[in-house]
């Protein structure tokens, strides 16, 4: 296992951009570490990764980036973003998100909408380049659903705020989602 390059993946998704990684930090910037590796799973140079190993590269580490308690990790510094809480209070969406997902989720999306699958919420983007980005991690060619939100809303789904990139939410009727380049 390449321990240094590992580290510096989670300190790039725990510091910079954890909604490309749709990972849910709290206000004290703490991720568990199942969710971490889920994310990580996603990308094929990651695809046998253990939780053991994310324990393996912070003790092992001559440079403490990251320290774990219990069944949880965060960065120690370097933040480039404002850590927010996960907000569990409903807030008004915009009126448009939108949602980056591999080709191959399309069918059953279609059917069943979008679910938060191992995760508390399904993760939305605000702008198509953030969920590009987070499409990118399951394929490398993913398409973009636009998610009519403030509609959704209006109709009783709740949404909360994430951050300034990302809004969550427990799960989005397929009737509320468009497919942009199918």
């Amino acid at each position: 296992m390449a321990y240094e390059e590992l580290s510096k993946e989670v300190s790039y998704a725990l510091r910079h951009a954890p909604w490309e990684y749709e990972l849910e930090i709290d206000d004290e910037g703490w991720v568990s570490l199942e969710q971490l590796r889920d994310a990580f799973l996603a990308t094929p140079k990651w695809s046998k990764l253990e939780v053991n190993d994310f324990i393996d590269m912070v003790n092992m580490a001559e440079k403490k980036r990251h320290e774990i308690y219990g069944n949880k990790i965060r960065a120690l510094y370097g933040h480039s973003n404002s850590i927010h809480k996960i907000a569990k209070e409903e807030s008004v969406p915009p009126n448009i998100l939108y949602h980056g997902t591999a080709k191959r989720f399309l069918e059953k999306i279609k059917i069943e909408g979008l679910l938060p699958q191992a995760r508390q919420y399904v993760h939305l983007s605000v702008d198509m380049e953030t969920a590009m980005l987070v499409g990118k991690r399951r394929d490398h060619d993913p398409r973009i659903l636009k998610i009519k939100a403030k509609e959704a809303y209006d109709q009783g789904v709740k949404f909360y705020y994430g951050n300034d990139n990302v809004w969550l939410v427990d799960s989005i009727d397929a009737k509320y989602i468009e497919n942009i380049n199918q």
